[in-house]
């Protein structure tokens, strides 16, 4: 009897089948033994990983397959028994929005009276009960074994960010979601996928019959017009695009700019719900929208979902104000990104903390805090290391584009050089400031460069504090690239990193010792 599943040794149960895949630098055969002696009583493997076993002389169940990575989502469903689960699936695909999206939607789902999970970037949810995430979609056989535990939780509904990596690497195999949205596409992730095509192509086989029964697909950029055109699923489209053809179709309060309208002519027939959205910049209407339409599709009554929506997502690392009072550690959370929140006093910065890693979304997120921003925009960014290295200069452009101070740092710098990283995104900076030339203030934009992102940080505070001293009008930091994460990935190491403890602690120390 077989009761589980496993990719790692030092996690399987008595019980459990041990899926012994081939790695990047380590054959997962290697480890059968202590598999095996902790209560496997089967592997799946490659050929390969087969002789390896019998040469060890374990006497083993195998079941052989030359692809075995591309069986594991079905293996594990039929174990699990969550080929037909009884919960509702929501998968959400894109470069930017997804995480937010996310939140929005469970938000909604609970305010609308269900028992709801959530598998994302931050974490994964499980009703009350929260973990922190490994990545943003795990592996096909935690993944199953999650979905089991939902259903005999009683879960109704589970809302899951669903990433390029998960669908070119089988981890969401053997799921068939109940409706699939997309979001937008940007360059990211080529250090995986072969150019954007390919990229492309991993976000679109989620809009197939293997994967979902029917889509919303955001055709604010030419890739969702693309995809609602070979979608082999129904889907229904939403754009924000003013004179913009869609079944959704989002029109902003000219007067008020979180407030909007969404008609809706889809399947539901006509659909019309004022909505706002609860956090800042115009792509957060879009995340909105598509929570509100993605319920609304789904069968939630239209009032309702315009009701639920407003609900406080609060999302970790996603345009998330931060306070000297959170430092304190008061638990206070601030408000909705537009003001300064509890416990900012009138000489401080609005600070605010978002996992803003692309250049369009670095775009966005300035672009969203510069019209409420008086004073100086700081902004403190930087680029990862081992990942894309074509988008880093953009990355400085986007940030020198809107803010008036541009502090570069390290962000995950791995196996890289800091420095180097660090010199490519001043470039891109450095050319957008010389050209663009002084700020709306007439001083000169500035590109600072601090490696030390504790450091960074503390200059970015300081620096605001003294052109709002200066001036007499408020400023903003922006901190992003990192958003939610907790660590910092260092020639191999991990060491304990929070952007949103460092600036809360940046804004406690008072004017002139942040550089301490």
């Amino acid at each position: 009897m077989v009761t589980g599943v496993s990719l790692d040794s030092r996690s399987v149960h008595p019980g459990d089948l041990y899926a012994a895949l081939p790695g990047l630098t380590t054959h997962g055969a290697a480890f059968v033994a202590q598999a095996l002696s902790t209560g496997a009583v089967a592997v799946l493997t490659d050929p390969e990983g087969a002789a390896r076993i019998r040469e060890q002389g374990h006497g083993t169940t195998l079941l052989v397959h030359p692809e075995p990575r591309a069986v594991l989502g079905g293996v594990s469903a039929l174990i699990y028994g969550t080929g037909e689960v009884d919960l509702r699936l929501i998968g959400i695909t894109g470069t930017n929005g997804k995480t937010t999206t996310a939140y929005l939607t469970t938000s909604a789902l609970t305010a609308l009276g269900h028992s709801t999970g959530l598998i994302g970037t931050v974490e994964t949810r499980i009703g009350d009960e929260r973990v922190k995430s490994v990545r943003t979609t795990p592996e096909a056989t935690d993944l199953h074994a999650l979905l089991a535990v939902m259903e005999e939780r009683g879960i109704d509904t589970c809302v899951m960010e669903v990433s390029s990596h998960a669908l070119s690497q089988h981890r969401v195999d053997g799921v068939v979601y109940d409706l699939a949205l997309f979001t937008n596409l940007s360059q990211d992730h080529l250090d995986f996928h072969d150019g954007m095509e390919d990229y492309f192509a991993a976000k679109a086989v989620l809009f197939t019959p293997q994967r979902a029964r029917r889509g919303l697909v955001c055709i604010d950029d030419t890739w969702g017009i693309r995809l609602a055109g070979q979608s082999a699923v129904p889907v229904e489209t939403l754009t924000t695009r003013p004179g913009g053809h869609a079944d959704w179709v989002v029109t902003v309060d000219p007067t008020e700019p979180s407030a909007f309208t969404l008609r809706g002519t889809g399947a539901r027939g006509g659909v019309d719900l004022a909505l706002r959205s609860a956090l800042p910049g115009d792509f957060n209407i879009t995340n909105t929208a598509m929570a509100a339409a993605a319920l609304v599709i789904l069968g939630e009554e239209p009032s309702a979902v315009a009701r639920a929506v407003l609900t406080d997502p609060r999302v970790p690392g996603r345009m998330q104000v931060i306070t000297a009072a959170e430092a304190e550690g008061d638990g206070r959370i601030s408000g909705d990104g537009q003001t300064p929140g509890v416990g900012t006093t009138a000489s401080d910065p609005r600070a605010v903390v978002d996992y803003a890693h692309t250049p369009e979304a670095i775009r966005a997120a300035l672009a969203a805090l510069r019209p409420t921003t008086p004073g100086a925009l700081v902004v403190v960014t930087g680029a990862g290391g081992d990942r894309d290295r074509d988008k880093r200069e953009d990355m400085g452009r986007a940030a020198a584009e809107l803010a008036d101070i541009v502090v570069i740092t390290d962000d995950n710098p791995r196996s890289e050089d800091p420095a180097a990283i660090r010199a490519a995104v001043r470039a891109g900076a450095e050319t957008v400031a010389s050209s663009r030339g002084t700020r709306a203030d007439g001083a000169a934009v500035e590109i600072v460069e601090v490696g030390d992102r504790h450091d960074a940080i503390r200059a970015a505070v300081a620096a605001a504090r003294a052109d709002q001293a200066r001036t007499g009008r408020a400023a903003t930091v922006a901190v992003v690239g990192k958003g939610h994460e907790s660590g910092q990935e260092v020639a191999g190491q991990v060491l304990p990193f929070d952007d949103s403890v460092e600036v809360a602690e940046a804004l406690a120390q008072p004017a002139g010792e942040e550089r301490r």
